[in-house]
């Protein structure tokens, strides 16, 4: 579903001439295609929409941190560039939890999970992670997680 909004929308930027919006978007597809081929699927690998953001959220993350590189370097040309990548990717992105969204469903999930938090607290990460990474930034995750497991 929100690769084919990618490839419409890859359409679209081709028709209208967007060439800056029309490269960022065949990036974003290619790498989708790179995970379709790495998953190795027989049924052709499609990724679901969860998959696929967490391959923009990749792209994200790698665009941020050129921007940071950028602005030590003093390469503000290269920086306005990147965020406006950066900008584009966003736009398929959802909207990430609040910090208090976010400690109520940790806090579900523990629930949920309480015989295994019992047991091993430090197991529940893997649990929080693997359901929440695409609704909220792993290191939002860990940090709300750290008041529910001592190390």
């Amino acid at each position: 579903m929100l690769k084919q909004k990618i490839q419409e929308d890859q359409i679209q930027a081709l028709k209208s001439g967007d060439k800056d919006r029309l490269d960022v978007l065949r990036f974003i597809l290619s790498q989708i295609k790179n995970k379709e081929i790495d998953k190795n699927q027989p049924s052709g690998g499609e990724l679901t929409d969860e998959e696929v953001i967490l391959v923009l959220k990749k792209i994200a993350k790698e665009l941020k941190e050129s921007i940071e590189a950028f602005k030590k370097g003093g390469r503000e040309d290269l920086v306005k560039e990147n965020e406006k990548q950066l900008a584009v990717v966003n736009q398929y992105l959802p909207k990430e939890l609040s910090d208090w969204q976010l400690q109520q469903a940790i806090e579900k999930i523990i629930a949920d999970n309480k015989d295994i938090f019992e047991k091993n607290p430090k197991a529940i990460i893997g649990i929080c992670m693997k359901s929440l990474r695409a609704q909220a930034d792993s290191s939002r995750i860990m940090k709300i997680l750290s008041t529910y497991v001592k190390n």
